[in-house]
């Protein structure tokens, strides 16, 4: 249902080496490239991420309950996908781990404050 979630940053180019190193992780590359913004994906077909300056020229904020969630297929996947985060410098908003029946996941902030998660269903 959902094609692509965009996050807003402030600062393109130390967002893009944060999600050029992170998306990695789960076998995603640039797939598109704008003066103001940059979308990562494993496919066209698939849903895709992408980071953008925004378009009224005001500062980017983050909007209170607002989250993208990134599905892989492993809890491994999940633990080094959230690890890599801490890594680069994400702010932790809950440490991976199963969150009740079937749902495991972790919570962090990117580098301007944007609220994502990493999960897998049926592995808790």
């Amino acid at each position: 249902m959902i094609g692509y979630v965009t996050l807003g940053t402030n600062d393109l180019p130390r967002a893009a080496a944060f999600y050029d190193t992170l998306l990695a992780e789960v076998g995603a590359k640039r797939l598109m490239e704008f003066p103001t913004g940059i979308v990562w994906g494993v496919s066209m077909q698939q849903c895709s991420l992408g980071i953008m300056k925004p378009y009224n020229g005001q500062p980017a904020t983050v909007g209170n309950g607002v989250m993208a969630a990134i599905v892989v297929d492993s809890k491994e996947k999940v633990d080094r996908v959230y690890k890599k985060a801490m890594e680069l410098g994400a702010q932790d908003e809950g440490p991976n781990g199963p969150r009740g029946d079937g749902f495991y996941a972790g919570y962090f902030r990117d580098l301007d404050g944007n609220k994502l998660n990493v999960f897998c269903m049926g592995q808790a």
